[in-house]
């Protein structure tokens, strides 16, 4: 089955000097860590790229960006409407943290800056509705990944189910039926990646919103629960039915 990585984001060389890889590689370690059924494909969005058409791969995934979703850029633009586009084919699509944004303001939702300021180190959210292609639970019903970011979906379309949040992030995973999963967080990114990223945004993000980000990353992270999630509805779309609102 051949995965399309929408790459929104090129990692700085700042942290490629550091040993950290770009932002397709990450996605794919966490595929690695809980299946071998995939092959990738990247376009690079951010410099233009796109597929030429939906079918090109059997289901997409985006990374995460530094760039917002609010931006003018062109680029923008034209991904939000081949995100449109997977939805209409229902094309399995799986939106990380700037494409859980991009698919809600494509579909007529509101994404704003957060007045909770930035969300960093790792979130803790509830599953507050069940979905069939979330195969495994976590115990305490919780799901708990690394977060970066300032915007959030503050106005949610009424195509799309959100599933789980918190008080911080209300609106923190989406469904549509068993063909898109979105998600605030970044089940890609590693405690170290996230630690230096918060490292690098020290003037831009308040003191101790970093500190208590940095003291979040010695907890429990679900990297690999999220990414069974991630594998298993991309591999069980159309096979399954949702719980919708």
């Amino acid at each position: 089955m051949k995965v399309g990585i929408l790459q929104c984001d090129i990692v700085r060389d700042v942290f490629r000097d550091q040993g950290f890889e770009d932002y397709p590689a990450m996605i794919q370690a966490g595929f690695a860590e809980v299946s071998a059924d995939f092959e990738f494909e990247t376009f690079c969005c951010v410099n233009g790229e796109l597929p030429a058409d939906v079918s090109v791969c059997d289901a997409y995934i985006t990374s995460g960006s530094r760039f917002s979703v609010l931006d003018p850029d062109q680029w923008i633009r034209n991904l939000e409407q081949f995100v449109l586009q997977l939805v209409e084919a229902k094309v399995p699509y799986v939106g990380i943290c700037f494409g859980h944004q991009l698919l809600a303001q494509a579909m007529g939702g509101l994404v704003e800056k957060a007045d909770v300021g930035w969300g960093v180190g790792v979130s803790i959210n509830e599953l507050k509705q069940p979905h069939a292609a979330l195969l495994r639970q976590s115990e305490d019903g919780q799901i708990r990944l690394i977060v970066s970011h300032q915007d959030q979906v503050t106005q949610v379309p009424t195509e799309l189910s959100c599933i789980g949040g918190s008080d911080f992030c209300p609106n923190y995973f989406f469904t549509l039926d068993d063909h898109v999963l979105t998600i605030q967080g970044h089940p890609e990114f590693t405690r170290e990646y996230s630690n230096a990223l918060m490292e690098f945004r020290r003037d831009i993000i308040p003191e101790d919103v970093v500190n208590m980000g940095q003291k979040s990353l010695q907890g429990r992270v679900d990297r690999e629960l999220a990414f069974e999630w991630i594998s298993g509805f991309i591999m069980n779309a159309g096979k399954s039915s949702a719980v919708k609102n």
